[in-house]
């Protein structure tokens, strides 16, 4: 293939992507019995809006001006007051590895949402990692609280009492967390069994 090919390629794709959107999206709505009035109705056929049914028409879209400056700034203040988005950070951060980060993301999502057990959860197995066993424990004992039945919370206390050292009760705890039907502390009790 040569070089030259490869923007022609991807314009033609474009071009496709777009005819085949346009002429689509009209059919669509006559299917449902809307019509498309104007070019801002074919932008509002939902895309990313998970209550419109596909092929309807957000009418507030269609209606509402284009957003200012000052309300897309809003919106993204507001956005990032939001407990699931701090969560999600965190979650990213201990995934690979940032547990320093992780933990402040978790705190700014409990500072927001005083009710999610999984942030404390998540908060308490991230100092486990840094080695900061009391705060883990007392965080993660704050989740079982909240959610006493929920088995993995259980297993990552047992978790964090074996990174500390602490094998009886880690034992205990990863033992409760199996009769509750979590996978990772019954792979773990048929590991050590095995051994």
């Amino acid at each position: 293939m040569k070089l030259k090919s490869v923007p022609a390629t991807i314009s033609i794709f474009l071009l496709a992507l777009v005819i085949g959107i346009f002429f689509n999206a009209p059919a669509e709505a006559q299917n449902t019995g809307k019509k498309l009035k104007t070019s801002n109705a074919l932008a509002a056929v939902n895309t990313n809006n998970p209550r419109i049914k596909a092929g309807e028409i957000d009418e507030k879209a269609v209606k509402a001006p284009a957003l200012k400056s000052s309300a897309a700034v809003e919106k993204k203040t507001t956005f990032h007051r939001d407990a699931d988005y701090w969560f999600d950070k965190g979650a990213i951060c201990a995934t690979y590895g940032n547990d320093r980060a992780a933990v402040k993301y978790f705190q700014k999502a409990i500072s927001i949402d005083l009710n999610r057990s999984d942030a404390y959860f998540e908060q308490g197995i991230s100092y486990g990692q840094l080695g900061d066993f009391d705060k883990a424990v007392t965080l993660v004992n704050k989740a079982i609280e909240m959610e006493p039945q929920n088995g993995l919370y259980l297993y990552g206390r047992g978790r964090i009492y074996l990174l500390g050292g602490k094998q009886g009760q880690a034992m205990e705890d990863i033992k409760k967390a199996a009769e509750l039907d979590d996978e990772d502390a019954q792979v773990y009790l048929k590991y050590v069994a095995q051994q």
